[in-house]
């Protein structure tokens, strides 16, 4: 009886901790002009760690006016590169 009142109890915080995070976290909007478009990609190379990566990415999705932007490639030999997506 202890064993099966171990195993709910387990249960249920395994169960609450998976739920926690999507009320944390803000869901994503859309702007006022509509949905977003893809209109091109922006590479970057040379970054020492996926940090730095993300931030040379989002300058150059910057200077090119984009609204957005996702990362849909990443590579690491000896300097890490990739590729985004950019959305206007």
């Amino acid at each position: 009886m202890r064993r099966n009142v171990l195993v709910l109890i387990t249960i249920a915080l395994a169960a609450s901790s998976f739920m926690a995070p999507a009320e944390i976290l803000p869901s994503p909007t859309i702007p006022e002009s509509g949905p977003l478009r893809p209109v091109g990609t922006v590479s970057a190379s040379g970054a020492s760690n996926l940090d730095d990566l993300q931030a040379k990415l989002a300058q150059k999705a910057h200077e090119q006016g984009a609204i957005a932007w996702r990362i849909n490639s990443a590579n690491s030999a000896n300097k890490m590169s990739g590729t985004a997506i950019i959305y206007k």
